[in-house]
């Protein structure tokens, strides 16, 4: 004879009933307002002269107006690099002082170094444009490496009795060359007479 009733215990993986109170509904995502403004454009702003600044002065001073496309190079057409820009002053810029320009724009300075004076104007880069061998006189033995084609077989010799080592090709200056200016390049090895910027050729 039973002597009273046992209560069921629900098993442990017995789901619980349901709740009687219906859950809210999920909430619609937001909607966003369509755009309608087109993208923005690129901001202008008028060039300042930075002629006669120093070379850092005059990136800061660009940058200041929204210019940040900068870039320079050497006025005497040497090829030197602006390693430290605190040490080039500037001669000229790409883009006219008092322009109004994109400020996506590129800059570009010519410079010297500090003690140098600037060019009157700008030598345009040897070319050897129609295969003819360019008269390199005067001109760095960095620029006449650039100008020629990868693949030719190059020597520079300083001119002079002392027989230095030409090491850093944009502090020498071409005083004599084989071949000629304006003989055909079909390939052929190309000789370089050289001495330091500041020495007179022999």
């Amino acid at each position: 004879m039973l002597s009273g009733a046992v209560a069921c215990q629900p098993a442990d993986d017995a789901k619980a009933p349901a709740s009687s109170t219906p859950s809210a509904a999920p909430a619609a995502p937001a909607k966003t307002a369509p755009t309608t403004s087109k993208p923005a454009k690129s901001e202008k702003a008028v060039v300042p002269n930075f002629v006669g600044m120093g070379l850092q002065s005059a990136q800061d001073a660009a940058q200041e107006v929204g210019f940040y496309g900068l870039t320079s190079h050497d006025a005497l057409g040497r090829g030197r690099m602006q390693a430290l820009d605190r040490n080039w002053k500037v001669c000229n810029q790409s883009v006219p002082a008092g322009t109004t320009a994109a400020t996506s724009a590129a800059l570009d300075f010519g410079a010297v170094k500090l003690e140098e004076a600037c060019p009157a104007k700008e030598g345009e880069a040897p070319s050897t444009a129609g295969g003819k061998m360019p008269d390199f006189t005067g001109k760095s033995m960095k620029a006449a490496r650039a100008a020629l084609d990868a693949s030719t077989s190059i020597t520079a010799t300083d001119a002079t009795a002392d027989g230095r080592m030409v090491l850093m090709e944009s502090n020498w200056q071409v005083c004599g060359q084989t071949p000629s200016p304006g003989a055909a390049l079909n390939g052929q090895p190309v000789e370089f007479m050289v001495v330091k910027f500041g020495e007179d050729c022999p």
